[in-house]
């Protein structure tokens, strides 16, 4: 089943954004949770994972700036960013950690575009 990320967009040098993922109660339930990012001609990365205690791991040039988190009463996966750079620009996908577990697979993610 294709994750689908949702609440990408254009924002200044400095902005926010909060992205969004709803996977399957199934797939969510022990497993960690990951957010990745892919720029053109780049190998996708990954940026965050949380596991279902809450503790969380980040890439270093995203650490104080984004955060993730789950809420498994909701079954879904944030990513809140802020302090967004032009680097940050990406497209962003939700998946589990490691990646396509639990029958999942990479959906078409959610563009995320710093302007400086």
């Amino acid at each position: 089943v294709q994750l689908q990320a949702s609440g990408g967009g254009l924002v200044q040098t400095g902005g926010s954004l909060s992205l969004s993922c709803a996977p399957s109660a199934s797939t969510i339930v022990n497993t960690i949770m990951a957010w990745y990012r892919q720029t053109p001609g780049k190998q996708r990365e990954l940026v965050a994972r949380v596991d279902g205690l809450g503790r969380t791991n980040y890439l270093d040039s995203v650490k104080g700036r984004f955060t993730i988190s789950r809420d498994s009463a909701k079954n879904t996966v944030y990513l809140r960013m802020r302090s967004l750079r032009p680097e940050d620009t990406a497209v962003y996908y939700c998946n589990t950690y490691p990646y396509n577990l639990k029958g999942s697979a990479w959906g078409q993610g959610t563009q995320v575009t710093v302007s400086s």
